[in-house]
């Protein structure tokens, strides 16, 4: 049996606001009161995972036991059928700019293009499934943990299209619909993304008896 996080503190292991306040409105409806691993000055533990599960473990860990609260990380990535499951675990680094460049931080049209310059390299039948993943982690101080994986599968498309997403979504186009993430309302890629996929299997295990 799944031990229970019930009500009370939990710590997202994150230092983006944006996401702190995403995932504290899912949890709120179950009693849970979210703090930021950057709000309590926790350090960011260095990602050395080979997949989503082990980054977001290592991330639910590292503040769980700096806390002595009950932590919860999420990684997510995109995975492509043709390039052996790459980018994955290194989707954001692959839209890393270099500091040589003069303006260092993340072009997910550079990431894209590099997607789609290596899938071109296998000619125009190339399988262009993929997916979009999301692991979240929760950890306790004591070491016990629980993790929830969720997929959402597509395909890709090039052009890029759409200005409503972020990262890889102007590419994704989410099986059963014909536009990319970066077209379809937010309210509605989020009812069926990798990460609404995530937390639905997170509020079955933890909150319902």
């Amino acid at each position: 049996m799944t031990r229970k996080l019930g009500g009370g503190s939990l710590v997202i292991a994150t230092h983006n606001a944006g996401k702190l306040k995403e995932i504290a409105a899912l949890l709120e409806p179950y009693g849970m009161r979210c703090l930021s691993a950057g709000s309590l000055g926790l350090p960011e533990p260095d990602e050395t995972g080979k997949t989503f599960a082990e980054n977001a473990l290592i991330k639910a860990r590292a503040a769980a036991e700096a806390s002595g609260l009950a932590a919860l990380a999420d990684d997510s990535g995109l995975s492509v059928d043709a390039l052996g499951g790459r980018p994955g675990v290194y989707t954001a680094d692959w839209a890393e700019r270099q500091w040589f460049e003069g303006d260092p931080g993340r072009d997910w049209y550079m990431a894209m293009g590099k997607v789609e310059g290596l899938l071109s390299e296998k000619g125009p039948d190339v399988d262009r499934n993929a997916a979009f993943h999301c692991v979240l982690a929760v950890a306790w101080p004591d070491g016990e943990y629980a993790v929830y994986e969720g997929k959402c599968p597509g395909t890709l498309t090039w052009p890029p299209r759409g200005t409503l997403g972020f990262g890889y979504d102007p590419v994704f186009v989410p099986e059963g619909r014909d536009m990319t993430f970066a077209e379809i309302d937010p309210a509605e890629k989020h009812a069926i993304s990798h990460r609404a996929d995530a937390f639905a299997k997170l509020v079955t295990d933890q909150f319902n008896s």
